[in-house]
This record gives C-alpha cells, sequence and structure tokens, in this order.
C-alpha cells in the first residue's frame, strides 16, 4: 500500500511541475503556446488558461491528500 502511494505521488508530483510550468509568467503562456494571445477581453483569461487553473488545482489537492495519507500509513506502520 505504501509502495502504490508513493508511486502516485512521485506522478502527481511530476504532472503538478508540468502543469505550474505551463501557466502564464510574465511574457506568455499557454495560450500564447496555442495561438498567440487568443483571450476574452472582458474575462481577462482564456477558458484554457481557467481549465488549466482548475487542473492545477485538482492536482494540488490531490497531491496534499496523498501527502498526508502516505504520512499516516507511515507512522501506523512504524
Amino acid at each position: 500500500m505504501i509502495l502504490g502511494l508513493s508511486i502516485v505521488l512521485m506522478l502527481l508530483s511530476v504532472l503538478l511541475i508540468l502543469l505550474v510550468l505551463l501557466h502564464k509568467g510574465k511574457g506568455g503562456g499557454l495560450s500564447d503556446l496555442f495561438g498567440g494571445g487568443v483571450t476574452s477581453s472582458l474575462g481577462g483569461s482564456s477558458v484554457v488558461e481557467r481549465n488549466l487553473d482548475r487542473l492545477t488545482i485538482i492536482t494540488g489537492l490531490l497531491w496534499i491528500v496523498g501527502v498526508v495519507g502516505l504520512g499516516l500509513l507511515i507512522n501506523r506502520g512504524a
């Protein structure tokens, strides 16, 4: 169980790093990568970036739950 959760945490960590790197920085981001600034002037961000934000938050929450779960499993086994 601990090994399986550790592998899932490693995969989530890599995914979280990639998702954070895709976010828009000072000059560019995912929206510039796919179409060069096709953003809504009213919303301030494109649909792609809002979905990227949601996916990043969900992945981060899953990572936190996994870390807490792994910590509880390790403490229980020790």
